[in-house]
């Protein structure tokens, strides 16, 4: 990730929760275990951020989390105590995994591509792909561009402070950047409107 939005997230990381609280309640909260559906073995979680995702982890799972912000991930530690006891939250870029090939069984990743400039896009989903399994899931949750007129003009007057408070934008295309990446798209759905889809990849089984 851009060392701008590093910056960006250790600035914001005591706030973080608090500005996302009524969207947590309204929207993200429901949406977390549609995550993780079908999940299990060892999971990656990009861009765990303060760890919300923690309490919908599959019990059976051994979960590990990423992020770029030392911030961020502090306050992860506190959420994710068997993370923390089991030393699996690491600082660490999405383009860059300091995992082996074929590390775990899948991955997800929250609102992370959403806030990647176009040009990670390809990188980041060749890294998911590289340590998640032949055969493995990687499942996206991200905000798009609506197609409704009135949902698109909202969003647009929204897009300087999205892009100001976290980096992101309504524009990313992740769907488009996956058969580039090498992955295959089983899935693409809106969860919320056509504000929000959910995106489940497959890394391709080897031949």
């Amino acid at each position: 990730m851009q060392t701008s939005n590093v910056a960006r997230y250790e600035r914001i990381a005591p706030f973080y929760d608090l500005l996302d609280l009524p969207f947590e309640r309204r929207r993200y909260r429901a949406l977390r275990p549609l995550l993780f559906r079908g999940m299990a073995g060892r999971l990656l979680d990009a861009g765990i951020g303060t760890g919300r995702n923690c309490e919908f982890y599959p019990p059976a799972a051994t979960v590990s989390g990423i992020d770029t912000s030392p911030a961020m991930l502090a306050r992860a530690h506190e959420r994710c105590p068997m993370l923390a006891a089991g030393g699996r939250l690491y600082q660490m870029d999405v383009t860059a995994l300091g995992f082996p090939n074929a590390s775990f069984d899948a991955a997800v990743a929250t609102f992370l591509f959403c806030v990647l400039p176009n040009e990670m896009q390809v990188p980041a989903l060749c890294e998911l792909g590289r340590v998640v399994k032949p055969g493995g899931l990687i499942r996206l949750l991200e905000y798009v561009r609506p197609r409704g007129t009135l949902r698109r003009i909202l969003s647009r007057l929204w897009q300087p402070w999205i892009a100001w408070a976290y980096g992101a934008g309504f524009d990313r295309q992740t769907e488009q950047h996956v058969p580039a990446a090498g992955l295959e798209l089983v899935e693409s759905s809106y969860v919320v409107d056509d504000l929000l889809k959910l995106l489940t990849v497959r890394v391709p089984a080897a031949t």
